[in-house]
């Protein structure tokens, strides 16, 4: 059993905006309204728990983080203390922020979610994929190496279209793509209640998705999985029909191999430190410290008590954190 005390923590996601500029079919992001945001004295009190515990890697997630008020200062004090720094993004602010993200972000990781007509179907803004491409182009014109990479939510609407997606991502630049399975049960994402069935259904794949789901991963990896470009070994891409599967009961859901509430913990916009993005959070770094809500009664009983196999929350999770080094 991993030891329940978190003497160091490789990675925070850290969620610095509470809102997104996009109104995605999977996801309930966009109908938080709140505003909110760690300010920087906020993440100032933070930084010498992050030295304590040797963080090394911040991915800010979101909403998205560049609807922030002054990302970019927060960047400065991640990067005073040598801390890689990753952005997740919509894309459609990279064009404008594009030379400062290159002054303080180390690597830059958007969502795509198909072609240019499916993409911007699923993420319900028009032009959301024109955006993301100049966004790329206007990086890349600065700095070429620059390293931008894709992910892919898999859902109903865009699953029998999985080449087009890699073959996108490599027309407009992006280094690499990933594909994952739609969360559609967990309270992530601003969903508290979770998702009534009827709603999961408008994301999920039915029973006649599936075989075609299969033939195109298949598809996917001969034509993708010779190299680096696709991120995902077969067995992961695998994972994406299981998890379908599961869903619809065709057969038991499987946990990934997953560390993540010992090696990385999110902090959300409103203070709340959860230890992945799926479970319940511990506490909150309004009235304690990241330090002291991370080894809390309440977090230390969490990390003694969650077995990954069995937990009914980490057996339906559509991701997977198991970090043995920091990736290059």
């Amino acid at each position: 059993m991993l030891n329940s005390l978190v003497r160091s923590l490789p990675v925070v996601i850290l969620s610095p905006h509470s809102r997104c500029n996009c109104r995605c079919v999977m996801c309930d992001i966009w109908k938080d309204s709140s505003s909110a945001e760690i300010g920087v004295d906020e993440l100032k009190r933070h930084l010498e728990d992050f030295e304590r515990l040797s963080v090394q890697w911040v991915v800010l997630s979101g909403g998205e983080p560049l609807m922030h008020s002054d990302l970019f200062r927060l960047c400065a004090l991640l990067r005073q203390r040598s801390i890689r720094i990753t952005l997740l993004s919509t894309g459609l602010l990279l064009e404008r922020n594009a030379a400062a993200i290159l002054d303080s972000i180390d690597d830059v990781i958007v969502s795509l979610d198909g072609p240019p007509a499916i993409h911007d179907r699923i993420r319900r803004v028009h032009g959301a994929f024109a955006l993301l491409q100049r966004g790329v182009e206007a990086i890349h014109r600065l700095r070429p190496e620059f390293p931008i990479s894709g992910r892919s939510t898999v859902q109903r609407q865009n699953y029998f279209c999985l080449r087009q997606t890699a073959a996108t991502a490599k027309q407009i630049g992006l280094q690499s793509i990933s594909f994952l399975a739609a969360d559609v049960t967990s309270t992530a994402f601003n969903r508290p209640q979770g998702w009534i069935p009827k709603r999961q259904d408008e994301v999920a794949l039915t029973q006649s998705d599936i075989e075609p789901l299969e033939q195109e991963i298949e598809r996917l990896i001969g034509e993708f999985g010779a190299t680096e470009f696709l991120r995902e070994s077969p067995e992961k891409l695998a994972r994406i029909v299981l998890h379908y599967r599961a869903h619809l009961n065709v057969c038991e859901p499987v946990s990934p191999r997953c560390n993540a509430p010992w090696v990385s913990a999110v902090i959300e916009s409103d203070g709340a430190v959860r230890p992945c993005f799926f479970h319940k959070p511990v506490g909150n770094v309004k009235s304690r410290s990241f330090f002291e809500v991370l080894n809390s009664p309440e977090a230390q009983d969490f990390r003694q008590r969650l077995d990954v196999a069995t937990n009914p929350i980490c057996r339906r999770c559509v991701c997977s954190l198991n970090l043995e080094s920091l990736p290059q």
